[in-house]
C-alpha cells in the first residue's frame, strides 16, 4: 500500500505540470507580434491565419483547459492521459503504414514478397510496428477488441494478397479514415463527461462552501493539488532544460566565473513569467528547509524533529523572495538586468537562511555551555557550525562588494550578515564564559549583567539597521519614485522592525533598572546573619557567600533575586510585595498561618513541623521565568 500511496502522489505531481507548463506558454506568447509574422510571411494567405479574433478565443480556450486540466481529479487525470496516449499510438500507427506504402510505390515491385529480399524486410518491419501499436492501444484502453485498432493493417494484408499498389493507397487511405471515424464516434459518445464532471464539481464545491466556508475550500484544494510541490517540480524542470539547451550547444569548457553567470542567467531565464516565479519561490523555499533540517540534524540528530518550529521551514525565505521580486518588478526587467537584481535578492535570502540556522544554533549552544554535558562531539558540532555561521556571512558580504560600487543601500543590504557574525561572536563569547565557570566550579560574577550587555549590544545595532532602513525608504519615497507597495512595505517594516523592537527594548531597560533600584535598596546579609542562617539560596540552591534580605527576612543571592524580579515583583517565598526603600527598615514579622476553624464532629490532622524559611508558594515557578529577557 505504501508503494501504491507513493506512485499516486507521484502521478498527482507528475500529471499535472504539464498543465502549468502550457500556461507558461500561454503566458510568454504574444498574439498579435504573431499575427505581425504571419503577415509578413507566406502564411498570409492561409485561411487558418486569416482570423485573428479566432485565434485570440483559443488563446483563451487554451487558459481554460489548462485551469481544467489543474483541477481535474487524479483519477480522470490518468484516464485523460491514457485517452491522449492512445491517439499517439495510432497517429503512429498511421506514419508506419504511411511510410511503408510510400515506400513500395518507390521500388515499383508487386510480385510476392518472399522473392524480394527488400520488399520482405519492409513487410516485416512494418507489420511488427502494426502489431506493437495494436497491443498497446488495446491495453491501454483495457479492451481485449484489438480488431478496433488494427486498421492500419489493411495496406499490409493488401500487399500481402498481391493487390496492385494504386488500390493498395486508396486501401490504406480508407484505414485511416476508418480510424479517424472510430475516434469521432468515441469523442460523440463520451460529448458530455466534461458537462457532467463540471456539474459534480460545482454541486461539491457549492456543498464545502455552505459547510465549511471559502477558506476550508481554499486549503482542501492546496493539499489536493500539492501546489508548492507542483511549482517546484515546474521550476526545476525548466531550468532543467535551460541548463541542456546551454551545454548542447557548447563544446568549450567553462571557467568558474562563466559557470556563475550561467547559474544566474539560468535562473533569469526561468522567472519571466508570474507562474515561473511562483516556482523560483517555492524551489527557495524547499531548499531552505532542507538546509534548516540539515542544521537541526548536525546540531541534535533525530531529537531534532520531535519539537519542529514552524517558523524554520523555509517559508520566510521564499516569502522575502517573493516580495522583493514584486517590489522591484523582477519579470518586467531585462535578462541581464533580472540576473543583477537576481543575485541581490538570492544574496538576502541566504543571509534570511544563515540567521534562521542561528536562531537554532544560539539556544542549543549556549544550552551546551550551561550544562554539564561531556560529549566533546556535541560542543564539536555546535562550536563548529557557529565557526562556519562566523565565517561564512562575512565572506558573503566581501564577495558582493567585489561585484557591485559600494553606496548606502548596499551597505544596508550586507549589514544584515556582518549582524549575524556579530551575533555569533556574542553567542561564542557567552559560551566560553559558561565554560570557563564550569571549569572553575563556581560562578563567574556579574554573569547576568555580561550576557544582558551582550544581547544589548546585538539589538541595538539591529534597530539602528532597522532604523537606516526605514530613513533610506522615506527619503526614496519623497524624493524618489513612490508606489503603493514600496509605502506599504516600509510601514509593515516601521511597525515590526523598529516600532516593536523599541518598545521590547525599552521595556526590558525599565524592568532591568528597576529591578538593579530594588536590589539596592534592601540590606545586605552580614556574615553572622549568614552563620545564624545558615541554609542555601532557595532560587538557584547554592550556598550563600554573600545574599541580600528581603522585607519580609528572606535571603537570596542578590543576582538570582534581581533575575526573579525581571518576572515579578514579589518575594519567591511569600509573594510579598517588595518595595524600593530608601534606607533600610527592619524586617517584619515572620507572617503567621491563618487559623482554620474545623467543625467541631471532624478531627484535625497534625499537618507536621514547618521550617522556619519555609512559606506556601502561591503560584508554581518554572526554570524559563528566570531567564533575562533580552
Amino acid at each position: 500500500m505504501a508503494v501504491k500511496e507513493k506512485l499516486e502522489a507521484v502521478l498527482n505531481v507528475g500529471l499535472r505540470v504539464p498543465s502549468i507548463m502550457l500556461l507558461d506558454v500561454l503566458y510568454r506568447w504574444d498574439v498579435s507580434s504573431f499575427f505581425q509574422q504571419i503577415q509578413r510571411s507566406s502564411l498570409n494567405n492561409n485561411p487558418l491565419f486569416q482570423y485573428k479574433y479566432l485565434a485570440l478565443n483559443m488563446h483563451y480556450v487554451g487558459y481554460i483547459l489548462s485551469v481544467v486540466l489543474l483541477t481535474l481529479p487524479r483519477q480522470h487525470l490518468v484516464q485523460l492521459y491514457l485517452y491522449f496516449l492512445t491517439a499517439l499510438l495510432l497517429y503512429a500507427g498511421h506514419q508506419i503504414s504511411r511510410d511503408y506504402v510510400r515506400s513500395e510505390l518507390e521500388s515499383g515491385y508487386e510480385g510476392p514478397l518472399y522473392l524480394e529480399p527488400l520488399s520482405m524486410n519492409r513487410f516485416t518491419t512494418a507489420l511488427i510496428g502494426q502489431l506493437v501499436v495494436c497491443t498497446l492501444c488495446s491495453c491501454v484502453m483495457q479492451t481485449k477488441q484489438i480488431w478496433l485498432f488494427s486498421a492500419h493493417l489493411l495496406p499490409l494484408v493488401a500487399r500481402l494478397c498481391l493487390v496492385p499498389l494504386e488500390t493498395i493507397v486508396f486501401i490504406n487511405r480508407f484505414a485511416m479514415i476508418f480510424t479517424g471515424l472510430e475516434v469521432l464516434y468515441f469523442l460523440a459518445s463520451n460529448l458530455l463527461v466534461p458537462y457532467n464532471l463540471a456539474k459534480t464539481a460545482y454541486r461539491e464545491l457549492v456543498q464545502v462552501v455552505e459547510v465549511y466556508g471559502l477558506l476550508a475550500l481554499g486549503m482542501s484544494l492546496w493539499n489536493q493539488l500539492v501546489v508548492p510541490v507542483l511549482f517546484m517540480v515546474f521550476w526545476l524542470v525548466l531550468f532543467a532544460l535551460q541548463i541542456y539547451s546551454y551545454f548542447s550547444t557548447r563544446d568549450q569548457p567553462t571557467s568558474r566565473e562563466r559557470l556563475l553567470f550561467l547559474f544566474l542567467t539560468s535562473i533569469a531565464e526561468c522567472c519571466s513569467t508570474p507562474y515561473s516565479l511562483l516556482g523560483l519561490v517555492f524551489t527557495v523555499s524547499f531548499v531552505a528547509l532542507g538546509v534548516l533540517t540539515l542544521c537541526k540534524f548536525y546540531l541534535q540528530g533525530y531529537r531534532a524533529f520531535m519539537n519542529d518550529n514552524a517558523m524554520h521551514r523555509g517559508m520566510t525565505e521564499g516569502i522575502t523572495l517573493l516580495v522583493l521580486a514584486v517590489q522591484t518588478g523582477l519579470i518586467e526587467l531585462q535578462v541581464i538586468h533580472r540576473a543583477f537584481l537576481l543575485s541581490i535578492i538570492l544574496f538576502i535570502v541566504v543571509a534570511s537562511i544563515l540567521q534562521s540556522m542561528l536562531e537554532i544554533a544560539d539556544p542549543i549552544v549556549l544550552a551546551l555551555g550551561a550544562s554539564r554535558d561531556k560529549s566533546w562531539w556535541k560542543h564539536f558540532r555546535a562550536v563548529s557550525l557557529c565557526l562556519f555561521l562566523l565565517v561564512f556571512p562575512s565572506y558573503m558580504a566581501y564577495m558582493i562588494c567585489q561585484f557591485f560600487h559600494m553606496d548606502f543601500w548596499l551597505l544596508i543590504i550586507i549589514s544584515s550578515s556582518i549582524l549575524t557574525s556579530l551575533q555569533v561572536l556574542g553567542t561564542l563569547f557567552i559560551y566560553v564564559l559558561f565554560m570557563v565557570e564550569e571549569f572553575r566550579k563556581e560562578p563567574v560574577e556579574n554573569m547576568d549583567d555580561v550576557i544582558y550587555y551582550v544581547n544589548g549590544t546585538y539589538r541595538l545595532l539591529e534597530f539602528l539597521v532597522a532604523l537606516c532602513v526605514v530613513a533610506y525608504g522615506v527619503s526614496e519615497t519623497i524624493f524618489g519614485e513612490w508606489t503603493v507597495m514600496g509605502s506599504t512595505i516600509i510601514f509593515i517594516h516601521s511597525y515590526y522592525n523598529v516600532w516593536l523592537r523599541a518598545q521590547l527594548g525599552w521595556k526590558s531597560f525599565l524592568l532591568r533598572r528597576d529591578a538593579v533600584n530594588k536590589i539596592k535598596s534592601l540590606p545586605t546579609a552580614t556574615s553572622t546573619q549568614l552563620e545564624k542562617h545558615n541554609d542555601i539560596c532557595a532560587i538557584c540552591y547554592q550556598d550563600m557567600q554573600n545574599a541580600v534580605i528581603t522585607p519580609c527576612s528572606h535571603f537570596f543571592h542578590a543576582g538570582c533575586l534581581k533575575k526573579w524580579l525581571y518576572v515579578q515583583e514579589t518575594c519567591p517565598f511569600c509573594h510579598g510585595q517588595l518595595k524600593s526603600q530608601s534606607t533600610p527598615t527592619p524586617a517584619p514579622l515572620p507572617p503567621q498561618e491563618p487559623v482554620v476553624h474545623q467543625p467541631a464532629n471532624q478531627e484535625v490532622e497534625n499537618p507536621g513541623p514547618l521550617c522556619a524559611t519555609e512559606a506556601p508558594a502561591e503560584e508554581p515557578v518554572t526554570p524559563e521565568d528566570m531567564d533575562c529577557p533580552t
